[in-house]
């Protein structure tokens, strides 16, 4: 059945949530600790308390995290052991097999790896700490932040740039010189190339 969001708190451990996609930008992962250490002692409950989490509920009453893979990770590393969930949808009366139907028709489920490649279902971790690091969505990230596009609620949209952008920027330069990486993303970005892309902000001339 489907949910609205609703201002419910559902408490749930970090260790129990399912990720819904494979691979995360451990840089991205690495800002995200960061920020909350700095945020920690200060605003820590009220910060989980504006950052909760959506999940559905599959089979096995299970949660399943469809977004805010980077900051479940974060917080995990960080030592937090539980988040506050808004549940999006309860489909906990369906099998395995029809879960995986519906969700991957509504676009929940990304299992792509590390290099951009489908992979079967079951190889979509069972825990966060289990997500595998993609550079190029880190670089997706910094771009964003930088005005390279514009954040949408278009699913796994990062995903989509660091995907053009894997074809056009060498791993070496993503790895060893991040910065000049985002410069050259920032300049690709603007171009009628990326037109196609979610939250394109760029010129067609």
């Amino acid at each position: 059945m489907i949910q609205d969001p609703e201002p419910l708190l559902h408490p749930r451990e970090i260790a129990g949530l399912r990720p819904t996609q494979i691979s995360v930008g451990l840089r991205e992962v690495e800002r995200k600790r960061q920020d909350w250490r700095h945020r920690a002692e200060r605003e820590g409950p009220d910060f989980l308390g504006r950052h909760m989490l959506p999940v559905v509920i599959g089979p096995k009453n299970r949660a399943y995290l469809i977004d805010n893979h980077h900051l479940a990770l974060a917080l995990h590393l960080e030592g937090v052991t539980h988040v506050l969930v808004h549940i999006i949808a309860d489909l906990s009366a369906l099998t395995r097999p029809m879960f995986i139907t519906f969700m991957d028709n509504r676009n929940w489920l990304h299992p792509f790896d590390a290099k951009g490649i489908r992979q079967d279902y079951d190889d979509i971790p069972k825990h966060v700490a289990g997500l595998v690091d993609d550079p190029y969505r880190s670089l997706a990230g910094a771009l964003r932040r930088a005005g390279g596009y514009a954040k949408v609620d278009t699913p796994y949209a990062e995903f989509l740039w660091a995907d053009f952008l894997r074809r056009r920027i060498k791993p070496g330069r993503v790895d060893g010189h991040f910065d000049k990486a985002l410069s050259e993303a920032l300049a690709l970005a603007n171009g009628h190339d990326t037109a196609h892309l979610p939250g394109w902000a760029g010129t067609s001339g």
